[in-house]
């Protein structure tokens, strides 16, 4: 009855669709760029390197700010960093709106990804932080889902704006937009509590007692006692270090599932996708078009994911997701090399999307919030937000310039990684569903 109760509670609702709102100014950011490739390889006459670096730009800044982040959440709060995040977020696309040259442009796309890579971590670690078990995979998936409606709305704004005929400036109609959510998110961050977790962590008893209570904890004070014991029983084993051999699986599992997202070839692919499409025949409003229905299709393979990831796990998710993107990886890869049948690239890209979501674009962010304990699970998802900034940056910097000289060879090579990768989740990766944070690393050494 109680889980039931919990599972009605609006306070935990709005809280965590108010804090996964980062993700959708995450997905905005990444994506808008696909719209605007053209554009700036037209406006400053970029070569295939340097449009690699600028897409990368942003990716660089997400690197920085995955790495901080843990740090800087544990020391002023989840709550007080996703309000500089929001912050961040207006002013980085107010800059790129108004930027006057190719290099404001990239440090204000580098403020961007350093907003992007801090949410990736703060977002999902204060949201697990609040959530119970038995919702707490829906809950932080909350955050993914909204970075593909953030996807979705960049290639649904790209495309109108795109009907507009607006010339030469159009790429900076297309960067302003997520001036209005980044605003939104900013403001409504200050209707929503601090974690209880970090509350506890830092002595702040009857703040988080209170949390707890709002949430709509049936014991809050039994709840208050747990996460008490479990901090200080990682605080009497040097539990603030997260680099100790007693962590060695979560931070394995943290940095292979960030490489194994992005060694699938997801977002370079997303980033690229107008190129993509054109390369294979489409004209330019038709690869829009086309971009809108790749958006459509991750809107509904991690709609899908959120129904059943706290039913069937997110082991089951993540080898689903490794043979469908294996297999539509392998036939777009075969379509480039014969130069025939580009009328089926659309719908093995649909199916790579939708595998990838459904799968590992649904867990990623999840499992990494899960499989730290409470003392350095900030620092944890950290390493596994680092790893991925880290891969997405090279792998985007070096797909066009690999595109361009061998047009199948990445997609076969990230198809590769996709089958390599069903292999280590079979040997490696537990389940942890259901499973409450205070009883996880318990579970891992089992």
């Amino acid at each position: 009855m109680s889980e039931i109760r919990r599972a009605l509670n609006k306070t935990l609702l709005a809280t965590c669709l108010i804090a996964s709102l980062g993700g959708l100014l995450f997905g905005f950011d990444t994506a808008v760029i696909a719209g605007t490739t053209s554009s700036l390889t037209d406006a400053f006459h970029l070569s295939p390197f340097v449009l690699g670096l600028t897409v990368s730009s942003a990716l660089w800044g997400t690197v920085l700010g995955a790495g901080f982040a843990g740090k800087l959440g544990d020391m002023f709060g989840r709550r007080t960093c996703l309000r500089a995040l929001g912050l961040l977020y207006v002013l980085s696309a107010l800059g790129c709106a108004l930027a006057w040259g190719w290099y404001p442009l990239m440090c204000f796309r580098v403020l961007a990804g350093l907003a992007v890579g801090a949410s990736s971590v703060i977002s999902p670690t204060y949201i697990a932080e609040i959530s119970p078990p038995n919702l707490r995979g829906r809950l932080v998936m909350a955050f993914q889902f909204n970075v593909v409606l953030g996807m979705l709305s960049a290639y649904f704004s790209n495309f109108c704006l795109g009907l507009l005929h607006l010339g030469a400036a159009d790429w900076r109609w297309k960067f302003s937009v997520a001036i209005i959510p980044a605003l939104v998110f900013y403001f409504a961050l200050f209707f929503i509590p601090e974690s209880p977790r970090w509350l506890v962590g830092k002595t702040k008893m009857p703040e988080a007692l209170e949390v707890l209570r709002r949430n709509g904890d049936p014991d809050p004070e039994l709840e208050l006692g747990e996460i008490s014991r479990s901090l200080q029983v990682a605080v009497g084993s040097k539990g603030g270090n997260v680099f100790q051999w007693r962590y060695r699986l979560p931070i394995f599992l943290a940095i292979s599932i960030g490489m194994f997202n992005q060694l699938s070839g997801i977002n370079a692919i997303l980033y690229y996708l107008n190129d993509i499409f054109e390369k294979a025949g489409f004209d330019k409003g038709s690869s829009d078009l086309q971009a809108v229905l790749i958006g459509i299709t991750n809107l509904i393979g991690v709609t899908l994911a959120m129904l059943v990831i706290d039913r069937i796990g997110r082991r089951m998710l993540l080898l689903i997701g490794s043979v469908g993107t294996t297999i539509c990886l392998f036939g777009v890869g075969t379509i480039f090399r014969l130069e025939q049948y580009q009328g089926s690239l659309v719908w093995l890209l649909m199916g790579f999307i939708g595998f990838f979501t459904f799968s590992q674009g649904a867990v990623i962010w999840v499992y990494i919030s899960e499989v730290f304990p409470n003392r350095v699970r900030a620092k944890g998802q950290s390493i596994g937000s680092f790893t991925h900034w880290l891969m997405n940056a090279l792998v985007s910097m070096v797909f066009p310039i690999a595109a361009a000289r061998w047009h199948s060879g990445p997609f076969y090579f990230f198809s590769g990684f996709t089958a390599l990768q069903f292999i280590v989740v079979i040997l490696f990766f537990p389940e942890t569903r259901g499973v409450r944070l205070e009883a996880m690393e318990e579970q891992l050494h089992r």
